[in-house]
């Protein structure tokens, strides 16, 4: 059983789909490490022995911040641009997209369920 940054990391996937499971390493970070590491990218992570389980955790503890670290300092950036009242900010606060995005329509996943409003009904264009 592999355990690195507080992580079980699954036993029957490759090395580098299953570094991918500890919050802040993507692929192409998974591929370095085990580079660094001399780990083959191929081998499933059951069969990792002791002396790669340790290489890996040593090279992610003292190179990246990963998992709590890494999720608090997000959230103190949110924080950041909350309290600032910047305008990625406001739409934070408001649950709007961050990023551009248009909320005509769509942007169903950050303002979450419709809700109708009263009074209001939709108009069909000839």
């Amino acid at each position: 059983m592999a355990r690195i940054a507080g992580i079980d990391l699954p036993k029957q996937k490759r090395g580098i789909i299953g570094l991918t499971y500890i919050f802040g390493i993507g692929d192409t970070t998974a591929r370095k490490i085990l580079d660094e590491a001399g780990v083959d990218h191929n081998t499933k992570v059951v069969d990792w022995n002791e002396d790669e389980v340790s290489k890996l955790r040593e090279i992610i503890e003292s190179d990246l911040k990963v998992e709590g670290a890494l999720r608090t300092e997000v959230n103190a950036n949110i924080r950041r641009l909350i309290e600032t009242g910047s305008y990625r900010g406001i739409r934070h606060r408001r649950g709007l997209p961050v990023r551009g995005q248009r909320t005509q329509t769509n942007a169903r996943t950050r303002k979450g369920k419709r809700r109708t409003v009263a009074g209001k009904k939709t108009v069909t264009k000839k």
